[in-house]
């Protein structure tokens, strides 16, 4: 178990996630999430808008298809590895560890900026090789490594908002991120129309707008971290690298990580396949991201939430309560997966036309919608019970798994099955097919190794 340390102000009034109503206090933590994931979901589709209605649908590929799948590549191997952090944090802040918790935040940021410039010179000198590989069509090469170069070169700022963000949620500030993503969607949407409508700047206009909104929100959220007098306040100065806290770190992360590689390098040979049926299929898929991310962003907000509740509790020695907030969590998960499916089956054909005028792009898109949001219901399971189990630091299993049954599947039934019977509809039966599987898998874990009692983890300190 994770000592407890000295207490603190008004840190001690009471912490909801451990003593609170436990639905009552998920909704709490999740709509703040879920608010921040939606305009953090407008911040990108904008992009896709403008690029689509203003420039054409091969700018809109370019921004949306096999450079989408490289920034989620790169910039998610990060991501997953910042995960490691905010679980770490949310233990100490439970168990009120105030020594701890600091050290692990200053070297959280400072990973962030060295892990900057290996991202960011790695992006722009892999950039075009990568898009080579992935077969992209030679009209849209000019415009994506253009993207690319312009995006890598201001990693550092996606980064630094990524890692405090992950912070304040970890301590179970869910509101402040919030209204950091509402400031930065609005003042990205205005600089896409600024640069791309008035300015004609094409994709370039569409990546420094980006670079820029990514820049004012890790202002934002350093001010955040900087000017507060919880137990959680970070020093500039003291920003360094701490042996035990890097390893911490690392071996929660780095599982995080790879399983994010793993979905990633599955979604990017998915994107090699859609490029082979052309720049509409190529434009119909890249909308269908952008309409089922509303989607997504749901079901990965309640994993948000349910780990940072279990990561508290667990901190806390509350396992009841830890294993109550699962059940709790997927319930609503699942209830929210079914209502939104139902939504986007109904105005699937109204949405597309707000990102394409193409009649082509559309009826594509539309068969794509229809075909894979039966299913999407499914992942819940898998997202929430990965997030309860890297609550508790249990990560290399379900990591495995995930990399095992839905990434290493997802591959083996494209070069298996796809050839056998070419079409997108067989490109898009890897994922019910792998997602099944994986969440059968997930349960049986769940219900073998997540902590009953305090027993459940001795030997485990």
């Amino acid at each position: 178990m994770i000592k407890k340390g000295r207490t603190l102000g008004k840190r001690m009034m009471g912490n909801q996630i451990t003593e609170g109503v436990i639905w009552k206090q998920l909704l709490l933590f999740f709509f703040p999430i879920v608010f921040g994931t939606f305009f953090q979901q407008i911040y990108n589709t904008a992009d896709t808008v403008v690029v689509g209605r203003f420039v054409g649908k091969e700018a809109l590929a370019a921004v949306g298809g096999s450079a989408s799948q490289i920034v989620n590549l790169i910039v998610g191997f990060f991501v997953g590895l910042a995960s490691g952090a905010t679980v770490i944090i949310s233990q100490f802040y439970g168990a009120e560890d105030e020594k701890n918790l600091k050290r692990t935040m200053q070297t959280a940021f400072a990973f962030s900026i060295i892990s900057s410039v290996v991202i960011g010179i790695g992006g722009i000198v892999l950039a075009k090789p990568m898009l080579v590989m992935m077969k992209t069509p030679s009209e849209l090469m000019a415009d994506s490594v253009l993207y690319l170069h312009i995006y890598f070169a201001g990693v550092l700022f996606n980064l630094i908002y990524n890692m405090g963000s992950g912070i304040l949620r970890a301590v179970g500030d869910s509101k402040r991120p919030l209204y950091v993503l509402i400031i930065t969607c609005i003042l990205n949407i205005i600089l896409d129309v600024l640069l791309v409508v008035a300015f004609h700047m094409g994709v370039a206009g569409v990546a420094l707008a980006t670079v820029i909104s990514q820049a004012v929100s890790a202002v934002l959220v350093m001010w955040m971290l900087i000017d507060t007098t919880e137990i959680y306040r970070l020093r500039p100065k003291e920003i360094r690298l701490y042996k035990k806290p890097l390893a911490a770190v690392l071996r929660i992360g780095v599982p995080a990580g790879m399983e994010s590689v793993m979905y990633n390098i599955s979604n990017l040979l998915i994107q090699i396949f859609i490029n082979a049926l052309g720049t509409d299929t190529v434009a119909a898929w890249t909308t269908l991201g952008k309409i089922d991310a509303f989607y997504w962003m749901v079901i990965n907000a309640f994993s948000i939430a349910i780990t940072t509740f279990v990561g508290q509790n667990f901190g806390a020695g509350k396992f009841g309560r830890m294993r109550k907030s699962v059940r709790v969590c997927m319930l609503m998960s699942l209830a929210s997966a079914i209502v939104i499916s139902a939504l986007l089956l109904i105005t699937g054909k109204y949405i597309f036309r707000l990102f394409t005028t193409d009649a082509s792009v559309i009826t594509i898109g539309i068969r794509m919608l229809n075909f894979l949001l039966p299913a999407y219901s499914i992942y819940v399971v898998i997202g929430i019970l990965s997030g309860a189990l890297r609550g508790v630091g249990n990560v290399l299993v379900p990591m495995l798994l995930t990399c095992g049954g839905v990434c290493l599947l997802r591959i083996v039934w494209l070069f298996t099955v796809v050839p056998a019977r070419p079409g997108i509809n067989s490109i898009m039966a890897s994922y019910p097919v792998s997602w099944s599987i994986t969440a059968v898998l997930f349960i049986l874990y769940y219900f073998r190794k997540f902590p009953k009692r305090v027993e459940d983890i001795q030997g485990k300190k």
